[in-house]
């Protein structure tokens, strides 16, 4: 494994999807808190405050989440549709460094798209003077950066075996699945029939379980509530780990691949 060959490879596609005016969804951003803002206080008054932290840190996932499933599942599917795979996997690249450099790249893209909303965001709440605790703020978001760079390892799994349409709509479906796994396993506990217990027991352990990044409602409503130091460790390992095993599952089918 050559790290330099790793980076080089994300760098290209850090620039490739750059040029694609991917950060344009920046500008929309901006635009939607900035209606958000003026609009709240007509709909929402008394709680506007707390729709607008709410409304930003939402935006700031699916925005991630667009980018993550539809352009990695793309990153290997039109290497291959261009033909430039035959010349990039000809050169002393193997195809573990492959992989691991589209998805190097474009989590650089996302930490760059995330990093310059949360600025936006901040920005318009002190704007506005909305009461928030910056801590909790950074710290959901930050939760949220792993969990979108585990969406793009689900994404480029996806993309390396299917369409891109196709994985597109998996990792979305993953997404929602993941948000609701943790729900889905407390379901199957309070049946009866064992046989259900142990579906749902088996797709809790197959699905991540985004619960565990997702700290939103704790960062808006109530910062006592956010998990302790050791959970958040727990869970960042959670997140780190389960990237690690679906890109080492992305590689293994990508090796078997025959072009």
């Amino acid at each position: 494994m050559d790290l330099h060959r790793v980076r080089v490879i994300g760098t290209n596609v850090f620039r490739e999807v750059i040029r694609d005016r991917i950060l344009y969804l920046i500008g929309l951003f901006a635009l939607l808190l900035v209606a958000a803002r003026v609009l709240l206080p007509e709909v929402a008054a008394g709680s506007q405050d707390k729709i607008l932290l709410d409304l930003g840190l939402a935006a700031i996932e699916l925005l991630g989440l667009v980018i993550a499933a539809f352009v990695g599942t793309t990153l290997v599917n039109k290497e291959i549709e261009k033909r430039t795979v035959f010349v990039m996997l000809t050169k002393p690249l193997s195809r573990a460094e492959f992989i691991l450099g589209k998805h190097l790249g474009l989590s650089a893209v996302l930490l760059v798209l995330v990093t310059a909303m949360t600025l936006l965001y901040l920005g318009v709440l002190s704007l506005g003077q909305v009461s928030y605790s910056i801590g909790s703020i950074l710290l959901a978001v930050l939760y949220q950066f792993l969990m979108l760079s585990l969406l793009t390892a689900v994404a480029i799994v996806f993309g390396v075996f299917t369409s891109s349409l196709l994985a597109a709509l998996l990792t979305f479906a993953v997404y929602l699945m993941g948000q609701f796994s943790r729900d889905l396993l407390a379901l199957g506990n309070l049946s009866d029939n064992a046989a259900i217990r142990w579906v749902t027991q088996g797709l809790y352990v197959v699905l991540p379980d985004l619960a565990r990044l997702n700290l939103k409602n704790q960062a808006v409503y109530s910062i006592e509530l956010l998990p302790s130091s050791t959970a958040l460790v727990s869970n960042a390992a959670y997140a780190l780990a389960y990237i690690g095993l679906l890109l080492t599952i992305a590689i293994l089918v990508f090796s078997r691949r025959e072009f």
